[in-house]
């Protein structure tokens, strides 16, 4: 898998976006500048998350959810951070 996650993901196991082996890395997510931890589902190309609204759910069970639109990334919790080789000491 690699260090990116998909474009659209979705937390809801019986949608056609969810990803089970991407979730378990554990995907971060921000919107409009701020990390939400309440998105259950993101498109990062169509610039969008879904948030659930409050306790309240469908006559199905699922959380009532609402649509946001705005600048959307997702990274991985599980990448470190790449950090560069201590450089030599030049007075040695």
């Amino acid at each position: 898998m690699s260090d990116t996650p998909p474009d659209h993901l979705a937390n809801n196991p019986k949608s056609p976006f969810h990803d089970a082996a991407a979730l378990a890395r554990g995907v971060g997510v921000r919107f409009r500048g701020n990390e939400r931890k309440d998105v259950e589902e993101y498109c990062i190309s169509e610039g969008w998350v879904r948030v659930a609204v409050g306790r309240s759910l469908d006559r199905r069970g699922n959380s009532m959810t609402m649509k946001l639109n705005g600048e959307v990334s997702a990274w991985f919790h599980d990448v470190g951070e790449q950090v560069a080789p201590a450089e030599p000491d030049a007075s040695a």
